[in-house]
């Protein structure tokens, strides 16, 4: 699943990811209401964990602007506050389920495969289209006529925000932030890395798709209205 996750304490907020990314789901972190809607208007999520105590923006507030916005995905509320009329708030806002803080982990992923079989439209938007290309984004594969690339969840993320951003340049650090944002080890030879690994991928395929370097700025995919270079 591709989840957001909104939550301003620092060390729970990587440690969600990093038990998130190790079930197998692609999470982006965000540390307040105001970054989570930002995030929202350029990714299509299955499901947000959202915590109610945030800075700029509330997790009721966030919850109740995403339900007003149409948003058909899951939404799990994490925090503290554990009365009735707590939890009635909570749903009433829009939530589809109520997680007390401090929980544990096993608990957490059973609520998250709850609300995955319980989401009545949760792909509405399965695939992100840039004709002639196809990305799936519950398989992470990409194609182009009779050619799929089955892509790494790194791989994944990349190009779904190039391709949701065709023609523009990404910038190196609003890639890193992306992609590892949670992740301060991270060098920018990472990114370096990842996209010569795409590229390979897309050039064993003979794939008109091009990921260009823009000097000084970052990158900008360009795509031709056909699919092979050959």
């Amino acid at each position: 699943m591709r989840i957001l996750l909104a939550e301003d304490d620092l060390r729970l907020g990587p440690l969600i990811v990093h038990m998130l990314n190790k079930q197998g789901h692609t999470v982006d972190w965000v540390k307040d209401g105001v970054e989570a809607l930002d995030y929202l208007t350029e990714v299509v999520y299955d499901l947000l964990i959202v915590d109610w105590m945030m800075p700029k923006m509330d997790g009721i507030a966030l919850c109740k602007e995403q339900r007003n916005q149409g948003f058909h995905g899951g939404i799990l509320l994490l925090t503290a506050r554990d009365t009735v009329d707590n939890r009635v708030e909570g749903l009433d806002a829009g939530a589809d389920d109520y997680l007390v803080k401090p929980f544990e982990f096993a608990e957490l992923f059973a609520r998250i495969r709850s609300l995955s079989r319980r989401i009545t439209n949760p792909l509405c938007d399965q695939f992100l289209d840039v004709p002639p290309y196809q990305l799936n984004l519950t398989e992470h594969v990409l194609s182009c006529g009779q050619v799929s690339i089955p892509l790494t969840i790194r791989e994944f993320q990349l190009m779904e925000l190039l391709m949701r951003n065709q023609g523009k340049v990404l910038t190196r650090e609003l890639l890193l932030d992306r992609i590892w944002g949670y992740d301060t080890q991270v060098t920018s030879n990472s990114l370096d890395a990842l996209i010569k690994q795409l590229r390979k991928k897309l050039a064993s395929d003979h794939l008109s798709m091009k990921i260009q370097n823009v000097r000084g700025l970052g990158y900008r995919l360009e795509v031709s209205n056909v699919c092979s270079n050959k």
